[in-house]
């Protein structure tokens, strides 16, 4: 008998063209049941469909295309609908009744510093005097504790109905991380529901308080974390980081399209590492190529919000815990730092007002 895997499955279905439903929600854990022999199938799935869809006749769409594409005699389909698309904006206000903006920091790829501008990023943001907290969703390799200098456990409010644990708060940030909560030897070998399920967590078990930002510093690329936060949360926007290398810029894009196929508001473009000042001579390298990330902005019609240039500074402050904002005020990369928070505050406003904003390069 020839072995039919859920993998298979969610490839077909991903690759149909149905406006009923968003193939970006089809995962492997969407296929809820799958027998079959070697002429037939049976299989549930679950599927985020529009309203008004006509589940009999995508059910009946399904098992013949299933049957076809599988070489079957007969296919069995039983759709389980987990609702509208937009469903998490009608419940924002029981999960975080007061958070102002949640914005997604997030990148194609690894390796661009996505995690140095989230936490300098919350901390400009603090330090011009928002409330901010910064959730570190990047489940496997959390580097929070380490680049803001904490390493408490988080306490318990037992004043609530269900006690909440209290986030941990350094240089003006509300702070969560599962660093926080595991030895720092210890790997996270967890199933993608096991992840989703820790950040669900964040949402709902941490007391938050009032906020004007609450960041989450994304893992890399576009998986189960980002659908998961998607699919709980109607996010005021996403920041992509990219450094200016072709490279870089390709995963960006992806990373740009899935937000907008998921209907989150593009707040713009951070470009990393772009460019070297020689302490000795003051002479500028562009080591990883030049304007990319503005071009990619302007390509793409979203806001560039600014370049952060390459500073052993910034690497030293973030082994030691300290972002450059507050280590090194008067310099000219933390002035820039401050720079790209205003310009990313200003864009989230305006976004959610619909007036027009001003970047300040």
């Amino acid at each position: 008998m020839t072995s039919i895997t859920k993998s298979e499955i969610v490839k077909i279905l991903k690759e149909l063209d149905i406006k009923s439903y968003n193939k970006d929600y089809i995962v492997l854990n969407s296929i809820k049941k799958l027998e079959h022999n070697d002429t037939s199938i049976d299989v549930k799935i679950q599927l985020t469909l529009e309203p008004n869809t006509d589940i009999k006749g995508l059910t009946s769409f399904l098992q013949s295309t299933l049957t076809r594409k599988l070489n079957l005699k007969h296919s069995t389909v039983e759709i389980e609908n987990k609702g509208e698309v937009h469903t998490p904006a009608a419940h924002k206000e029981e999960i975080l009744p007061d958070i102002k903006y949640t914005i997604a920091i997030a990148s194609g790829k690894g390796g661009v510093g996505k995690s140095t501008v989230s936490v300098n990023l919350a901390a400009a943001l603090a330090k011009q005097g928002y409330k901010v907290g910064l959730i570190d969703a990047d489940i496997y390799g959390p580097s929070i504790p380490l680049m803001l200098g904490v390493n408490e456990k988080p306490m318990i409010d037992y004043s609530e109905p269900t006690p909440k644990m209290l986030p941990v708060e350094n240089y003006g940030i509300k702070l969560m991380s599962i660093g926080f909560l595991i030895d720092d030897n210890t790997p996270i070998i967890w199933r993608g529901p096991m992840a989703s399920g820790t950040l669900k967590q964040f949402l709902t078990d941490v007391s938050w308080g009032e906020l004007d930002f609450l960041l989450f510093d994304m893992p890399p690329g576009t998986g189960d974390i980002q659908l998961t936060l998607v699919q709980s949360l109607p996010l005021s926007g996403a920041v992509i980081v990219t450094t200016p290398q072709e490279v870089s810029l390709i995963d960006a894009r992806k990373g740009l399209k899935m937000f907008e196929k998921l209907n989150v508001p593009l707040l713009g473009i951070i470009e990393n590492m772009s460019y070297f000042v020689a302490p000795d001579t003051g002479k500028t390298y562009d080591i990883f190529g030049m304007g990319g990330g503005e071009a990619l902005a302007n390509e793409l019609k979203v806001p560039f919000l600014g370049g952060i240039p390459i500073d052993p500074r910034i690497r030293i402050g973030g082994d030691k815990g300290v972002p450059i904002v507050f280590d090194l005020p008067e310099t000219d990369h933390a002035s820039n730092m401050l720079s790209i928070a205003a310009n990313l505050a200003k864009t989230v406003e305006a976004s959610s007002t619909g007036n027009d904003y001003e970047i300040i390069l």
